[in-house]
């Protein structure tokens, strides 16, 4: 059985995320971990003067979450009504990103699953930051659902690399799992670096073909321009990609996506869920 994190703050974009993860596992056993972390700058001085006397300031907030996460999960059972979905419901009084690494250890969490906030207003960016860090400082594979974005059958995925480390079939169980699920066609694309060391391409490329039999293509992408939010987008619509998967490494390719651009770019957008999995070789 998977166990699924999903963290909300009970938003219409935390919500549509959990839809999505409803729909992409209906056929597969899960456990559901609905997790909300509170912090006690969320409460105003309001609320705090109309508690009883002998409440406190944790146990209120605590006690309204709780509250929340069970009327969401009787939300989620009465429209899915799936036999094969279980779910548990975590209130805590953490740090966002510690309090999920707790949970993926205490719970051994395979997947995190996450709505974004997505491109809005003057400061524009490709996801919100709570997304962003938890793609960066989370150790687990995170699965992030833009805003508005409703499940639709898995027939191409898309694998992005730069070749920095060789792959493992341990790191990339996750989009393993997914191709297996969907019978989807997996189309791996080579970032070349802008050092040009990209030196362990050729062994990638013999592991990919050796343990990835639904390869369908395998492109190069020169990445010089230095664009690769632009290049990696335009590729995504051109060929009616899915889903884009990527791994989490120290080296800059993540934090290249996630760099703020010029509003002529932001006509762009990924508007597609959004793999990143977790580096098991340092």
């Amino acid at each position: 059985m998977k166990s699924i994190l999903l963290p909300t703050d009970f938003s219409k974009n935390s919500e549509n995320a959990i839809n999505y993860a409803m729909d992409l596992f209906k056929d597969v056993p899960c456990n559901f971990y609905l997790l909300n972390v509170q912090k006690a700058s969320s409460f105003i001085s309001d609320d705090m003067m109309v508690m009883a006397s002998s409440a406190t300031i944790y146990q209120t907030i605590v006690d309204v979450s709780k509250k929340s996460l069970t009327n969401l999960i009787t939300k989620i059972q009465k429209k899915f009504h799936n036999e094969k979905h279980t779910f548990q419901s975590v209130v805590d009084y953490d740090n966002f990103i510690d309090s999920i690494n707790q949970m993926v250890i205490n719970k051994q969490i395979d997947l995190i699953v996450m709505g974004t906030k997505g491109a809005s207003g003057l400061e524009k960016v490709v996801f919100g930051s709570n997304t962003v860090h938890v793609m960066q400082r989370c150790i687990a594979p995170v699965l992030a659902i833009p805003d508005g974005c409703v499940f639709t059958n898995l027939d191409r995925i898309a694998f992005t690399t730069n070749n920095l480390t060789l792959h493992t079939i341990e790191e990339l169980k996750p989009l393993k799992d997914l191709l297996i699920l969907y019978g989807s066609k997996l189309n791996v694309l080579h970032f070349d670096d802008l050092e040009g060391t990209s030196n362990q391409k050729k062994a990638n490329k013999m592991f990919l073909k050796a343990h990835f039999s639904d390869v369908t293509t395998y492109e190069n992408i020169d990445s010089y321009s230095k664009d690769l939010y632009k290049t990696l987008v335009g590729y995504i619509h051109a060929n009616d990609i899915k889903l884009i998967a990527l791994m989490r490494k120290k080296h800059s390719f993540l934090e290249r996506l996630f760099t703020r651009h010029p509003e002529e770019t932001l006509a762009f957008n990924i508007d597609i869920p959004f793999l990143v999995m977790e580096n098991v070789v340092a």
